[in-house]
């Protein structure tokens, strides 16, 4: 077995398949391949599953992932005891639905930054199963999700309770319903929509709203921030988590502002999903740190600035477990 090995099967997971492992690691393909495929005869194990959409690691490779996990870094504390500059960087990689970056991924990121310098840091967006797959293949080391109540996190995986927020009308400064201090259903149901497409929370939340019949023009992206363009460009309203919207550059501008939706008490809560693991690498651990840091400033700016329209909410019932942080 050879250090390189377990290198380029790490490289595998990273990345999501072969392809993009051996570009990372500037080497060809057959070769990554050829490697891998003496580590699993060494090993009596099959550490790929090679399909014809690409190879990713295999159940019997996840299992293992965490013992490669800490020879690699094992093999790294030795490198940088000898003086090596040759020490092996692993990029995060944050899954997220788009909804926290501005009000608690960005800063957590400059927290990070600062504390561990440039780095590779790498923000993927997608929907929730995305996220939950990633996650679960090992190809991103956190998750950022939303959450309706009822919605459960898959059991592979831990999830701790970031945020609670409530929906609200999105709408442009100058639009006739930032006359009302509240909306209601049928108001909203009588503008052009910009929703979010099948898979994302918002979605889903979308047509409970509106009881299945969505409003006759409507606009569909694949996140909150080109949602929130798509407003301020004048294209339509639409419903986003209040904490995914008070603290945009957007609204900081006045080209947004938000409207609480009359009688609707629906809950939207902010995930922090990762794998479940014995060790954790400080800069991830600090990542999450910086997270519930930036989670717990959001609440106390929330409780003192009434004129916000943020209502308190109850916590939903799910298996996310409330975090603080040191």
């Amino acid at each position: 077995m050879r250090i390189e090995q377990l290198e380029y099967l790490a490289a595998v997971t990273e990345h999501g398949s072969l392809r993009r492992a051996s570009e990372a690691m500037h080497i060809s393909q057959p070769a990554l391949s050829e490697a891998v495929t003496k580590l699993e005869k060494e090993l009596g194990t099959t550490l790929l599953d090679r399909r014809r959409t690409g190879s990713r690691i295999s159940r019997q490779g996840l299992d293992l992932l965490q013992n490669m996990t800490e020879v690699l870094e094992a093999v790294d504390r030795l490198r940088q005891a000898a003086g090596q500059q040759s020490v092996r960087r692993r990029d995060l990689r944050i899954g997220t639905v788009n909804t926290a970056s501005s009000s608690l991924l960005a800063p957590a990121l400059r927290d990070l930054h600062a504390r561990h310098g440039s780095g590779g840091v790498e923000v993927v967006h997608g929907r929730q199963v995305d996220i939950h797959q990633g996650l679960a293949e090992g190809s991103l080391d956190l998750g950022l999700v939303n959450v309706l109540p009822g919605d459960e996190v898959p059991p592979t995986l831990v999830a701790d309770r970031l945020l609670d927020g409530t929906p609200v009308a999105c709408l442009p400064v100058a639009h006739p319903l930032t006359a009302r201090s509240r909306v209601t259903v049928d108001d909203l149901r009588a503008e052009p929509h910009v929703l979010m497409r099948p898979g994302f929370v918002m979605h889903r939340y979308a047509h409970r709203l509106f009881g299945g019949s969505l409003p006759g023009t409507t606009y569909a992206t694949d996140g909150a921030e080109m949602g929130k363009a798509m407003v301020a460009a004048g294209l339509g309203i639409s419903v986003l988590p209040d904490f995914s919207i008070v603290a945009d550059p957007l609204v900081r501008a006045g080209v947004l502002t938000t409207r609480p939706i009359e009688t609707d008490q629906t809950t939207v809560t902010l995930l922090m999903v990762r794998r479940r693991a014995d060790r954790v690498p400080e800069p991830l651990r600090d990542l999450q740190r910086a997270l519930v840091r930036q989670a717990r400033a959001y609440r106390e700016s929330a409780v003192a600035a009434p004129a916000a329209d943020l209502t308190p909410v109850t916590p939903i019932s799910s298996r996310a477990r409330s975090l603080s942080a040191p």
